[in-house]
């Protein structure tokens, strides 16, 4: 006798909904994780990283810009980073960064996948 599998269908979900147009704070939320992954998406609407403050991850974390633009601040580097719809980069775990800008023409939405070796 043959076994069928079972599928389970998940419901499908948009990266773009559910998007306020005003956000008094950035808004996370994990879409995906695991033992050693994590997959985040990150709306913002003007907001920056308080000043003087710095992440640094344990982590190595990979970010893809999908709206809006924004500006990444890494310790030691004079410019600002600036990121558009698109552009995606590679922090290693433990490196300083900061987030220097978020545009207030549209909500910016990311990507981050956070991940160990």
């Amino acid at each position: 006798m043959r076994r069928r599998r079972l599928v389970h269908v998940m419901k499908i979900q948009n990266l773009f909904s559910n998007i306020s147009p005003s956000l008094p704070a950035e808004v996370f939320d994990t879409l995906l994780q695991g033992r050693t992954v994590r997959l985040e998406r990150i709306v913002s609407n003007g907001q920056a990283s308080p000043p003087d403050f710095w992440y640094q991850q344990p982590e190595h974390e990979w970010v893809v810009l999908l709206s809006g633009s924004a500006g990444l601040r890494f310790a030691g580097e004079g410019d600002t980073v600036v990121l558009r719809p698109g552009d995606y980069l590679h922090i290693p775990a433990g490196t300083r960064h900061r987030v220097e800008w978020t545009t207030t023409q549209q909500p910016t939405v990311w990507l981050a996948l956070h991940y160990q070796d």
